[in-house]
């Protein structure tokens, strides 16, 4: 099965003084050479405006910065609408990617975001204030994040349902 997400919001027009950027995680890797070793890094940056739009990009390079610059750049190219129920979602899911599985459960006013570190860096860059998360099979980040991703596309709003079924959203909502 191919790992692919939707494709990103391209006409999206988002200042960037309105988008809020996180590191997840640097990683310093090493190339041995002849004359010693050779250090780059690589950076994972999730980029959302707090209001429903997110994305997560990945940038490499020979200072942590210019990495991070990267990665910012890399998330403002992959930018996802992700439908929200006032500071939650809307259902249940289960976020798949590699080895790993991310739970995500809407939760009630006041519960606040119960979220690992990728995870709770994407939630509180997507806008989400109450939010139950667990993070199943691996805890690699670049895994965890992309899974987490993946399950936030596959969450939809009544109205979606009800478009698709042919009802009214009342009639989705109660039964």
């Amino acid at each position: 099965m191919k790992r692919t997400l939707k494709q990103p919001l391209r006409d999206l027009k988002i200042d960037d003084t309105e988008l809020i950027d996180k590191v997840v995680f640097i990683n310093r890797v090493a190339k041995v050479v002849k004359g010693g070793r050779r250090f780059r890094f690589s950076a994972l940056v999730v980029v959302g405006d707090g209001k429903g739009i997110v994305g997560v990009g990945s940038g490499k390079a020979n200072e942590v910065p210019e990495a991070i610059r990267k990665g910012i750049e890399m998330g403002k190219k992959s930018l996802y609408r992700i439908p929200l129920n006032g500071g939650t979602i809307h259902h249940q899911v289960i976020g798949r990617w590699g080895a790993a599985r991310v739970l995500l459960k809407p939760a009630s006013p006041g519960t606040g975001v119960i979220a690992g570190g990728p995870v709770r860096a994407l939630m509180e860059s997507l806008g989400v204030k109450d939010i139950l998360t667990k993070c199943l099979g691996t805890n690699n980040p670049n895994n965890v994040l992309m899974a987490t991703m993946q399950g936030l596309l596959t969450v939809r709003s009544p109205e979606e349902i009800a478009l698709l079924r042919g009802k009214k959203t009342s009639d989705i909502l109660h039964g």
